[in-house]
């Protein structure tokens, strides 16, 4: 329990350091971190690169422009999300729903989105270079 503890604090300790935000925004990060829910939080511009999300509940939350880089989303809850301008390179979203999520101009490249619903989503601009795509709403290319 110690390690989990320390590992917390060590990581918001980075998110601190490297995300500028409001007292606001780091009790959600807090909020996220410790529980995995943060339903309509504004963690707009959060540095959340390499964090593991697995079955995170982010319905509604403010993520514009964040830092998603190498995050696991695995079964998170992402629907009506605002994504518009994050940078979700390399992450790792099987089973994830973005129903009704702005995406637009959101970076996916290298993304894996294996049975992400994405009914509804705003996909305008986004960047799915090289992204691995399967049984989700996204076309890559094609007739």
């Amino acid at each position: 329990m110690k390690r989990k503890t320390i590992a917390a604090v060590a990581l918001l300790v980075t998110f601190y350091l490297a995300t500028p935000a409001k007292a606001e925004d780091m009790n959600s990060l807090r909020k996220l971190l410790e529980t995995g829910e943060c339903s309509g939080c504004n963690l707009a511009g959060a540095n959340l690169s390499g964090v593991h999300l697995l079955g995170a509940d982010l319905r509604n939350a403010n993520l514009q422009g964040a830092n998603l880089v190498g995050t696991n989303l695995e079964g998170a809850d992402l629907t009506g999300a605002n994504l518009k301008n994050a940078n979700l390179t390399g992450a790792f979203m099987t089973n994830a729903s973005l129903d009704y999520a702005n995406l637009t101009n959101a970076n996916l490249a290298n993304a894996k989105l294996y049975n992400a619903n994405t009914s509804g989503a705003a996909l305008s601009g986004i960047n799915i270079q090289n992204a691995e795509v399967f049984g989700s709403g996204l076309s890559i290319g094609g007739d």
